[in-house]
């Protein structure tokens, strides 16, 4: 059954089918990320591009911006491969909407798991929409912690109080370990209690 397909989704609503079309090619192994999630999952937010993970590897990137093109989606910087090679993102743009799309090139565990766990969310008739979990959006705004993360962290824990802390706590640990912040998880388990 559709949800209300809210207003805020009406702009990116082009380009949201546009790399909906795209990951299906790739047998839908990605999920759509960033503030169009957040906005889907937690509370409504301004977001004016549409980031993805899909998981490919560099190698695949050629592949991916063939089927992009055939979706009105091109590369939005000259040496999109050689910045994707680097980067693990290709800069990508939806020529009819001018909307820029971000897709990080997935590979750790984690991801894979995001993946497996994620759900396609029907947004009305013709939007549908393949977003990871809500303790997986949280995992991944747990690790840049910009202060936009940390709002969006505190809505989806408001929206779904039920959340499966003891996976945000098992991944949350494990990043922050690999990125020497050994407190990360007593500051998300902070937001998470205080929403």
């Amino acid at each position: 059954m559709p949800m209300d397909q809210p207003d805020y989704i009406e702009p990116l609503k082009e380009p949201l089918e546009a790399v909906q079309r795209l990951l299906s090619r790739f047998d839908d192994r990605g999920v759509v990320i960033g503030g169009t999630a957040v906005s889907i999952l937690g509370r409504p937010r301004l977001t004016e591009d549409v980031d993805a993970m899909f998981l490919l590897s560099i190698q695949d990137v050629p592949r991916l911006l063939d089927a992009a093109k055939k979706e009105g989606i091109a590369p939005r910087i000259n040496n999109v491969e050689e910045f994707a090679g680097k980067n693990r993102v290709v800069l990508l743009r939806h020529i009819p909407s001018d909307t820029s799309i971000d897709i990080s090139l997935g590979i750790m565990p984690f991801e894979e798991e995001m993946v497996e766990r994620s759900t396609l969310y029907e947004l009305d008739d013709s939007l549908k929409v393949r977003l990871p979990s809500p303790e997986d959006l949280v995992i991944m705004k747990s690790i840049p912690r910009r202060p936009k993360d940390l709002e969006d962290i505190r809505s989806i824990a408001q929206k779904y109080p039920d959340l499966d802390k003891k996976r945000i706590k098992k991944w949350v640990s494990a990043f922050g370990e690999i990125l020497d912040q050994p407190d990360l998880w007593r500051q998300i388990e902070a937001l998470l209690t205080s929403a």
